[in-house]
């Protein structure tokens, strides 16, 4: 194959990979818009209705290292072929459901079958493009495939509302078919006399172990974990209720400003990804400092007294969409950490650091929101209730933020010990290059 045909052949499996992603964001996402209409469909309870989300992450990051495994087994096509079909499948169930456990079941087949797209297709750039490019291409993978979340919460939405539950939800279905034929038709595991997969499934385990005992890969988690839970909690279940029920927002005003949190992280993304690349000893700085960004936006949104006016909410959904790319450092880590044929256990483990503090904190916000309405009788939806169930994102981020800071320490003393390269504190790198600077002007 010559250098211009694999170029071509490269962007055509790029473009497969994305249009399987952003399907798999909008199975993803369609609850977080159908929320309101669940409760009512199974009149349910809050801790109730979030078990739907719950057990759809919940599967979601109980699978992310079983199918790393698979994908350096089997290579990324066929993973993400069997996936597109199993949230067919769920999303068909989702839509015939009479009753929350044949809708928890529907939402757990969804959860399986997104489980196998990412990781998948992370692999895939990680396989046709040089290394360079690989920060910034995983960057727009996973931004272009966030706009799944603008068709769940604009066109998915107004189905949803004119249509009803069946319709919208055998809709979303057939999305995930067309996704099927994309990635039958365009995607391909490797170039030419590239393997993808292991010669044996002991292979790939013996590479997911190594993976696990290295200190970055761990790393990756922690970055996963603290920078893009918030952002799934709110836009996946309890962001449309908040700004809809407590907050009294109009529902097509509450989609679009789901919309912008999907915006913001298309527009910071690439930013994010050529910092991490150009800088890879400060990937951590600005991991920190998205949490920081993310902290703040929050504490002004729940000690703002009353109704938090329409511009706080904007800035609390850009902070939220500069989070999702955030995430994306985390991968990072398990590629440079890690050889080829353990990446994807590698960023498989990674990737149950978000979605495990996502549904983690996704239950306990369903929980708190119920405690509240059962002790004082206020509305379940109510804005005091929500504003204290939200708060538990302080505890679990906080948690998190800890143990990254503890890994980061170990990780750079092993990067002293292995590498000689010593990766102090930011403050001292740039009075470094500072100094450096004065003195080839001097």
């Amino acid at each position: 194959m010559t250098a211009s045909r694999r170029e071509v052949r490269a962007w055509l499996v790029f473009g497969g990979a994305t249009v399987a992603y952003l399907c798999a964001v909008m199975q993803r996402s369609t609850l977080g818009v159908a929320g309101v209409a669940a409760a009512q469909r199974f009149e349910t309870s809050a801790a109730a209705l979030s078990t739907l989300g719950v057990v759809q992450l919940l599967v979601y990051a109980m699978l992310q290292i079983p199918v790393g495994v698979l994908v350096d087994r089997f290579g990324p096509k066929a993973v993400i072929a069997v996936g597109a079909a199993l949230m067919a499948a769920g999303q068909v169930t989702v839509g015939l459901a009479e009753t929350l456990p044949v809708a928890v079941l529907g939402r757990m087949l969804v959860g399986a079958g997104d489980a196998t797209t990412f990781i998948a297709a992370l692999r895939l750039v990680n396989a046709w493009f040089p290394a360079p490019r690989v920060p910034v291409l995983s960057q727009w993978l996973g931004n272009l495939g966030q706009l799944g979340q603008v068709l769940s919460a604009v066109p998915f939405a107004a189905i949803l509302g004119l249509a009803g539950w069946t319709t919208a939800f055998f809709g979303v279905a057939g999305v995930s078919g067309v996704a099927l034929v994309v990635v039958l038709a365009l995607v391909v595991d490797a170039p030419a006399g590239v393997r993808t997969g292991s010669a044996d499934l002991r292979t790939a385990l013996r590479a997911l172990r190594a993976a696990l005992g290295r200190r970055g890969t761990r790393l990756g988690f922690w970055a996963h974990f603290v920078t893009q839970s918030s952002g799934v909690v709110f836009a996946l279940l309890w962001g449309y209720p908040f700004l809809v029920s407590a907050v009294g927002m109009p529902r097509p005003e509450a989609s679009a400003l789901l919309t912008v949190q999907v915006l913001a992280g298309f527009l910071i993304g690439p930013l994010i990804g050529g910092l991490t690349g150009r800088f890879p000893l400060r990937r951590s700085n600005l991991v920190l400092g998205i949490v920081l960004l993310l902290g703040s936006a929050w504490t002004l949104v729940l000690l703002w007294p009353g109704r938090p006016p329409l511009v706080v909410l904007v800035l609390l959904v850009l902070a939220m969409g500069i989070g999702g790319p955030g995430s994306q450092i985390g991968f990072d880590y398990a590629r440079t950490y890690n050889p080829p044929e353990g990446l994807g256990g590698a960023s498989g483990f990674v990737n149950v650091g978000g979605f495990t503090a996502s549904f983690t904190m996704m239950f306990l916000i369903g929980v708190l929101l119920d405690a509240q309405h059962a002790a004082t009788g206020a509305p379940l939806y109510s804005l005091g209730a929500f504003k204290v169930a939200l708060s538990v994102q302080y505890l679990i981020v906080g948690a998190g933020a800890v143990a990254f800071l503890v890994t980061r320490r170990l990780a750079r003393r092993d990067l002293l010990r292995d590498e000689g390269v010593d990766a102090g504190p930011l403050w001292r790198a740039v009075r470094y290059r500072a100094v450096a600077r004065r003195s080839r002007r001097g």
